[in-house]
């Protein structure tokens, strides 16, 4: 099976044949036992293994290119497959196996006065089209994850990774296919031209939902452009709150990691707010583990007049407390007390990931309780927001709007549930 073959169609035409063809699979894949699609799933995960110098091979063709387009340091990153990337990829579907299958799952059966027994049942949602940028092993977290609750996915990958995209793609469709799943339930559009993506978003009645991820730009253009349902997160604008009542030693680990350890994902910190009551005892331990790793710090006032002493650091500008940077960048502000921190973050954030550390019990409920965002952690780091490490197996996205999901997105999220009656021949008066 291959995703390389030559056509004569026009750019539209392929979009249409490839999303035609996904509806009919999907029809299938709905109806699979867990059986085949966990079989499927393995053999997906040990075939990546298994294929990656041929992987590693496509990968370096368009690590070549972005290199000669110049892109940044963080892009690179989730552009490269190395051992532990593909290893990751491979670890991610054999846990979206392990996990229950929660299609055909019955909940809430009650008996009505009239006798119908009445429940729910959760069923795929049908063809799932994912958009997004540079990330080539979001291609096997989408596909399995698709796989295992019943749906078809149509892949669409940025031109900067489109032939290991197109590889892993291979793989991925070969694999499960020799498993018994559709030989269209899973496929890439095997073209950069920006006219598939228009396309694609035009196919209301073969597509039942749109995923982009990316950069804010390539979600607001599918958003303005979809005629399908679209589920979104414009940015991860996250904030990491040290209360006055923080171990100082936790409070430097945690902001360090959650800005350090990989800048360039939407679940970084971009702005760490800090108690005035403890300012001046972290501000400066925290310069030091951030002057070591490179960061750039920016901040306010107050921020800045502690700092002063330490080598000092750029004052921060409107712009820069609104800013998703995905680079080792960081706005610093001194607060007043958790009213004010949750206010900056009902302000400049995007309901995306916060983090408070604390030792004090009703001031970390406080913060769950008020701050809006898709997932809050407490003592721990903003890294955490990420399907795998919530037990998700892997992750689809992350969604910042509120239907029909909130945060990362599982296998339950990729489902709906319809209604399912049990009568003896009632009939309506």
């Amino acid at each position: 099976m291959t995703f390389r073959q030559e056509t004569t169609m026009s750019t539209a035409e392929l979009v249409l044949n490839i999303a035609r063809s996904a509806k009919e699979a999907s029809r299938k894949v709905a109806r699979l036992s867990r059986g085949v699609k966990d079989r499927a799933l393995l053999s997906m995960a040990d075939t990546l293994e298994k294929r990656s110098s041929f992987l590693k091979e496509e990968n370096s063709k368009d690590l070549e290119l972005a290199g000669k387009k110049g892109i940044s340091k963080a892009m690179l990153d989730r552009l490269t497959l190395s051992d532990s990337v593909i290893k990751g990829m491979a670890e991610g579907l054999r846990e979206v196996a392990s996990l229950p299958d929660p299609v055909g799952e019955v909940t809430g059966m009650s008996k009505r006065p009239n006798g119908l027994v009445v429940g729910r049942m959760r069923i795929p949602l049908g063809v799932i089209g994912i958009i997004y940028e540079s990330r080539p092993n979001v291609t096997a977290d989408a596909a399995g994850l698709c796989l295992k609750s019943g749906n078809a996915v149509i892949l669409r990958g940025g031109s900067e990774a489109i032939n290991s995209n197109r590889a892993i793609g291979e793989v991925l469709a070969s694999a499960s296919a020799s498993s018994g799943v559709p030989e269209k339930a899973i496929q890439i559009v095997p073209t950069v031209e920006r006219e598939a993506v228009m396309e694609l978003l035009k196919l209301e009645d073969f597509i039942d939902l749109i995923i982009p991820r990316g950069g804010e730009g390539l979600i607001r253009s599918v958003v303005e452009n979809s005629r399908i349902p679209v589920i979104k997160h414009y940015k991860g604008v996250c904030h990491v709150f040290v209360d006055e009542s923080a171990d100082v030693g936790m409070a430097v680990n945690i902001a360090y990691n959650a800005k350090v350890q990989r800048p360039g994902v939407c679940n970084a910190m971009e702005t760490l707010l800090v108690h005035r009551a403890v300012a001046k005892e972290f501000l400066p331990a925290m310069h030091l583990r951030y002057r070591e790793a490179g960061v750039e710090m920016r901040g306010c006032p107050e921020t800045r007049k502690i700092l002063a002493g330490h080598g000092g650091i750029k004052a921060a500008s409107e712009e820069d407390w609104g800013a998703e940077y995905l680079d080792l960048i960081l706005s610093v502000r001194v607060v007043a007390d958790i009213v004010e921190a949750v206010s900056h973050i009902e302000r400049y954030g995007s309901l995306h990931t916060e983090s408070i550390v604390t030792r004090d019990y009703a001031t970390a409920k406080r913060f769950i309780e008020e701050v809006n965002s898709s997932t809050v952690l407490v003592n721990a780091s903003t890294r955490f927001s990420d399907g795998h490490q919530l037990g998700l197996g892997a992750e689809i996205g992350i969604s910042t709007t509120k239907i029909h999901a909130f945060g990362p997105m599982g296998l339950e999220e990729l489902t709906t549930r319809k209604f399912i009656i049990y009568g003896d021949g009632q009939v309506r008066e």
